[in-house]
């Protein structure tokens, strides 16, 4: 068994180094949309909902991975040369105040708008209510993540670092998010 994960690791590695862009959207998409299947099944739900999972690896595979490529790239270039650890808070921070605001509201529009398929002025109105507790939420959580994937993460691997940490907090939001709502009923 493990020759079997080695093999598949150094294949993952070749992928990475001879079509990045494209193994870590892969990635990001197959990562997305497994957290969503694990937290469908934790929260009880009877029939997988196969549409669901498939739009939010769309969303990895289009958006995440693509994002997360070029993002992390466009650090190294403005931060070239630089280590330590002002370096690290400086890119925690900007990353904070950039990607971290943009990508929540990208990911709730998204969410609302394609997953759901709720109305313009409905996701609007969602995104008005919900957005400040889930970016306070997010900058409680994510510079922390966001601090060991500068501090000690290769470049090549910031975007599988990111992603795999994002779904398990897509699992960590759903359960949360069930729980909220039974406390509602």
């Amino acid at each position: 068994m493990s020759e079997i994960i080695k093999a598949s690791w150094n294949k993952y590695l070749l992928l990475l180094q001879l079509h990045p862009l494209r193994t870590k959207a892969i990635t990001s998409g197959v990562l997305i949309g497994s957290s969503d299947i694990i937290a469908q099944k934790i929260i009880g739900v009877k029939k997988l909902q196969f549409r669901r999972v498939l739009l939010l690896m769309l969303y990895g595979l289009l958006y995440s991975g693509p994002f997360g490529h070029f993002f992390h790239k466009l650090m190294d270039l403005i931060f070239k040369g630089k280590k330590g650890n002002d370096t690290v808070a400086k890119k925690v921070l900007l990353e904070q105040l950039t990607s971290s605001p943009w990508n929540n509201m990208f990911f709730m529009v998204y969410y609302g708008l394609v997953v759901e398929g709720r109305p313009w002025g409905s996701v609007k109105s969602k995104v008005r209510n919900d957005y400040p507790s889930v970016q306070l939420t997010a900058w409680k959580f994510w510079p922390i993540v966001g601090w060991i994937n500068y501090q000690y993460m290769p470049l090549q691997f910031r975007v599988l670092f990111h992603s795999i940490v994002a779904s398990c907090w897509a699992i960590f939001l759903n359960l949360r998010a069930r729980s909220v709502a039974i406390k509602k009923a």
